[in-house]
């Protein structure tokens, strides 16, 4: 493989893009304490932060067999208060201009289902990427590589021509069996081809620094 071959950049959202930790917090506190469940803990909140919302309310509520009173409450709740309380990774947009100069694929692959949209409308970031895909838009959302190759087929690329960041081992795995390169962002544990704690260290990468 050939990193010089690399011709699209496909970001996960939350934890790489954005540092994601407090809103996604409090949205799923919020809807905790709705059914008077203690608050996440540890490892529940590292598990949420990988799954798509349906995923990570089949997790919070093992308990109950009908859901639709949880998604009623989250629909009143909503997502959208909590998108000030995310915070873009340093660097972001300044990579994201660089890569489009020098004639990358810019993209994103991300669990989250139905808030992308806003978040991208949000912090003016929406005609910062070629191709968005959530898990609305995939049969098999991560740890399926179904983004990935949704990606790889829309631009007709080859495997090793796609970089696919992520901070999560979800993201690890959809980059495994997409048999793309993977770059672990601020998780040194992560098993992947490169790990980087910086927006400037993906351009070291990539050799456009």
């Amino acid at each position: 493989m050939d990193i010089l071959k690399i011709k699209a950049v496909v970001f996960d959202c939350d934890g790489v893009m954005f540092d994601t930790a407090v809103a996604n917090k409090k949205y799923y506190d919020e809807v905790l304490q709705a059914f008077g469940k203690p608050l996440l803990n540890e490892e529940q909140f590292i598990n949420v932060h990988m799954m798509t919302v349906a995923e990570a309310i089949d997790y919070l509520f093992p308990e109950i067999n009908d859901l639709s009173s949880v998604y009623d409450r989250l629909k009143q709740i909503g997502y959208q208060k909590f998108i000030k309380y995310m915070v873009m990774e340093e660097g972001l947009k300044e990579l994201l201009i660089k890569l489009k100069d020098k004639g990358y694929i810019r993209g994103i692959g991300t669990n989250r289902t139905n808030t992308m949209e806003k978040v991208l409308e949000d912090f003016f970031l929406e005609d910062q990427f070629e191709v968005v895909v959530t898990a609305a838009k995939v049969k098999n959302p991560k740890p399926d590589p179904e983004q990935l190759l949704l990606i790889m087929e829309k631009f007709d690329l080859t495997p090793n021509e796609i970089l696919f960041v992520g901070d999560s081992d979800y993201d690890r795995q959809a980059a495994v069996r997409a048999k793309v390169w993977f770059a672990a962002f601020k998780n040194p544990v992560l098993k992947a081809d490169f790990n980087v704690d910086s927006m400037d260290e993906i351009a070291r990468v990539l050799q456009i620094n």
